[in-house]
C-alpha cells in the first residue's frame, strides 16, 4: 500500500462542483488501495480577494494580521472537501497547518519550513482516513512561546505538499493542476508547447526561477533535496503527467526541514583558459558567427559572457580548455577580419589567458538566498584571490580564479559551506551524457538590467556590491563581470552587469549608494526596458553548439544581444523588451522543441498560474 500525498491548486477547488470532482479522483485513487494526505489551496481567486479587502481597510495591514486573514481562505477548502469525501462515503478529516504540525520560522508572510510533526496525521491514517490539510500555512512561537499562524508566502501549498511527502516519507507527492504537466515552455506563447515526460530537479528549479510559474522553487527545492518522487498532472485528465526526478535523498536533519545548507558541492576545474574580446560590433548575429564557427572547429566553450557597455560596441568573453586555446585564437580572429573588426588593422582587441581554473559552489535555490554568492566572494577576497569572470544560476556560481589559487579557492569554499571530502569533486567528467541539450525555454519579462561602471579591479570589490544586495535582501541574476577595463595601475577599474526583478531596482539603486561613493567615478546606471530568454538542459555540458544554436536562432529574426550569461545547464539571453516573445518563440523552434498538445480547456487562469 502506497502513501501519497496529492496537492490541488485553487482552479481545481474553485465552486462546488470542482470540488465534487476532487472528491472523486480522490475515492477512486483511494479504492487503489492508497493511504492519501491532501493538500488544497484557497478557492480560486480567494487569496487575492482577501488581499484586496485587507488593502481597502488598511493600505500597509500589520503582516500578522494578514496571516491570519489569508489562512481563513484554506480552512474553507480543506473543511469543503472533507464534507465532499464524506458523501462519497469516505471517512475523511481536515486540519489546518496548526494542527497538522507544520512549524514554521516567526517570519509573518514568508515563514520558512522547520519541522512537521506528522504523529497526528500518521494515526488518522492508520484509522483509514483521508487528511485534508491546508496548504500555504504553519504555526510558529512567538513572544514568550505563544502560538502564531503564519503563512508561508507565494506557492506555499506546492511547499506544504511536498515538505509533508518528505516528512512522512510518501511513494510520491502529485501536484494536480491546470495544465498536463511541465511544458516546454509557457502555450500562452508559444502554441505547439509540449509537455516533457521527466524533468531533474535541477532543470526544474531553473525553469521555475527563470519564470515558468507551474511549481514554485522552495517545493523544488525540498523535493530536491530528500529524493521525493514529484509528479505534475492535470487535475482534468488522468495523463502520467510530468515526474521530476533527484539523485540526491539527504535524511531530515535538525537544522530545519527548509533551512538545510544552500550548498552542497563544490568543484575545482583546472587548467582552463579564456579568451577576451573587447570592441566587437553591437549588432544581431556576432554572437552566432562566432560561437558557430568555434563549434565546427570542433571547440568545446564552456562559460559564455557578454556585458553590457557603451556605445556601438560589446565585449564577449568564454572559457575553454587550455589546449584548445591556440585554435580558438586562430578561428576568433578569423571571424573578426569577416565583421571587419580585425585586431591587427585596430578594430576589436582580443586577449587570451591560460593557466586558470574554475571553481564553483552548487545546491538548490542559490540565486533565491541572496547571501550565499556574497558570502562565497567574501572568502575569496579574504583570501587574497581575484575573480576574473563570474557566471551565477539558480544552483551554481562558477568563477574564474588564477589557476596557482584554485586548491586555495576550493578549500576556502569547503570551509565557509562546511563542505565534507564527499563534496568536492576535481576536474569532474560530464555526468548527463545523453541528455537534451535542451529540455525547456522560459521568458522573463520582470526583469531589469543594471550596469556598475567603474568599479575597482581587485579582490572584493564583487564581493562588497553581492554583499550590500544580499543585506538588502534583493536577490541578483546574471551576474557578469566584464573583461574591458578603464584606467591603469590603482585605478585599474571594470564593470560590473546583472539583472534583478523589477520590483527591486530602486531599492538597489538606494542600497548601493554609500557603497559606490567610496569608488571614484563609479556609477549606477540601469539600462533599457529588457526581456531575458533562457534556454535550460541537463545535457548542455556534453552538447558543444548549444549557445551557438541559440544565438543563431536570435540573429534569424533580427534581435540583438545585449547580455550573455551562461551557468552549466543554462544559457540566458537578454533582449530588447519588445522581441521577448519573437525571441522565445525563436528559440523554442530551434530546438525542436514544439509538438502537438492537447490544453484542458477548463478554468479561465493562466496555464501556469501558481497558486497559493
Amino acid at each position: 500500500m502506497a502513501l501519497l500525498v496529492q496537492k490541488f491548486g485553487g482552479t481545481s477547488v474553485a465552486d462546488a462542483a470542482r470540488i465534487q470532482a476532487v472528491a472523486k479522483r480522490i475515492v477512486r485513487c483511494r479504492d487503489q488501495g492508497n493511504d492519501l494526505v491532501v493538500v488544497v489551496s484557497a478557492m480560486g481567486h480567494t487569496t487575492d480577494e482577501l488581499t484586496g479587502l485587507a488593502a481597502a481597510i488598511n493600505p500597509n495591514p500589520p503582516q500578522r494580521e494578514m496571516d491570519m486573514l489569508l489562512a481563513t481562505g484554506e480552512q474553507v477548502s480543506i473543511a469543503l472537501l472533507a464534507m465532499a469525501l464524506h458523501r462519497e462515503g469516505v471517512p475523511a478529516v481536515s486540519m489546518t497547518g496548526t494542527q497538522a504540525g507544520i512549524i514554521t520560522e516567526s517570519a509573518h508572510g514568508r515563514a520558512r519550513i522547520l519541522e512537521i510533526r506528522t504523529e497526528r496525521i500518521q494515526r488518522l491514517l492508520a484509522d483509514g482516513q483521508v487528511v485534508v490539510v491546508a496548504g500555504f500555512q504553519g504555526t510558529s512561537s512567538g513572544a514568550a512561546g505563544t502560538p502564531e499562524i503564519t503563512t508561508l508566502g507565494r506557492g506555499g501549498s506546492d511547499t506544504s505538499a511536498v515538505a509533508l511527502a518528505a516528512a512522512l516519507g510518501a511513494s510520491a507527492c502529485e501536484i494536480y493542476t491546470d495544465v498536463p504537466g511541465v511544458l516546454t515552455t509557457d502555450p500562452r506563447k508559444v502554441a505547439d508547447a509540449q509537455l516533457m515526460e521527466q524533468v531533474s530537479c535541477d532543470e526544474m528549479l531553473e525553469l521555475a526561477s527563470l519564470g515558468a510559474a507551474v511549481l514554485h522553487p522552495r517545493a523544488v527545492e525540498i523535493a530536491r533535496n530528500y529524493g521525493v518522487p514529484l509528479v505534475v498532472r492535470s487535475s482534468w485528465g488522468e495523463g502520467p503527467g510530468t515526474l521530476l526526478t533527484s539523485n540526491r535523498r539527504q535524511p531530515l536533519g535538525h537544522g530545519g526541514l527548509e533551512l538545510t545548507k544552500p550548498v552542497d558541492g563544490a568543484e575545482l576545474e583546472s587548467n582552463q583558459a579564456l579568451i577576451a574580446l573587447a570592441h566587437v560590433p553591437d549588432s544581431p548575429g556576432v554572437a552566432a558567427q562566432l560561437f558557430e564557427a568555434l563549434g565546427s572547429a570542433g571547440l568545446n566553450v564552456d562559460l559564455i559572457v557578454q556585458a553590457t557597455h557603451e556605445g556601438s560596441t560589446n565585449d564577449i568573453a568564454f572559457t575553454l580548455a587550455a589546449d584548445q586555446l591556440d585554435r580558438a585564437q586562430l578561428v576568433c580572429r578569423e571571424v573578426l577580419a569577416a565583421l571587419g573588426a580585425d585586431p591587427e588593422e585596430g578594430g576589436a582587441q582580443l586577449s587570451a589567458e591560460s593557466g586558470l581554473a574554475k571553481l564553483s559552489i552548487s545546491g538548490a535555490g542559490i540565486l533565491g538566498r541572496p547571501g550565499v554568492a556574497a558570502r562565497l566572494f567574501d572568502t575569496l577576497a579574504k583570501s587574497g584571490i581575484n575573480l576574473r569572470l563570474i557566471a551565477t544560476s539558480e544552483v551554481k556560481v562558477s568563477c574564474l580564479v588564477a589557476g596557482h589559487q584554485g586548491q586555495k579557492a576550493l578549500r576556502a569554499a569547503a570551509e565557509v559551506f562546511e563542505l565534507g571530502e564527499n563534496q568536492l569533486r576535481h576536474n569532474p567528467a560530464p555526468s548527463k551524457l545523453g541528455e537534451p541539450a535542451v529540455r525547456g525555454v522560459a521568458l522573463d519579462r520582470d526583469q531589469a538590467q543594471v550596469a556598475v561602471r567603474r568599479l575597482p579591479d581587485r579582490p572584493g570589490t564583487a564581493a562588497a556590491v553581492c554583499r550590500a544586495m544580499a543585506d538588502a535582501q534583493i536577490s541578483l541574476d546574471a551576474i557578469v563581470q566584464s573583461e574591458r577595463t578603464h584606467g591603469s595601475g590603482e585605478q585599474l577599474s571594470r564593470d560590473m552587469s546583472f539583472t534583478l526583478r523589477k520590483e527591486d531596482l530602486s531599492r538597489a539603486e538606494v542600497a548601493l549608494k554609500a557603497l559606490l561613493k567610496q569608488w571614484p567615478g563609479a556609477r549606477f546606471e540601469p539600462g533599457a526596458a529588457i526581456a531575458r530568454i533562457s534556454a535550460v538542459g541537463a545535457g548542455m555540458p556534453c552538447t558543444p553548439g548549444t549557445a551557438a544554436k541559440m544565438f543563431k536562432a536570435l540573429a534569424a529574426e533580427k534581435i540583438n544581444i545585449e547580455l550573455i550569461a551562461t551557468s552549466e545547464i543554462r544559457t540566458s539571453c537578454v533582449v530588447p523588451e519588445a522581441d521577448g516573445v519573437r525571441a522565445l518563440q525563436a528559440v523554442h523552434e530551434a530546438f525542436g522543441l514544439g509538438g502537438a498538445i492537447q490544453h484542458h480547456a477548463k478554468g479561465s487562469e493562466s496555464p501556469l498560474e501558481q497558486t497559493a
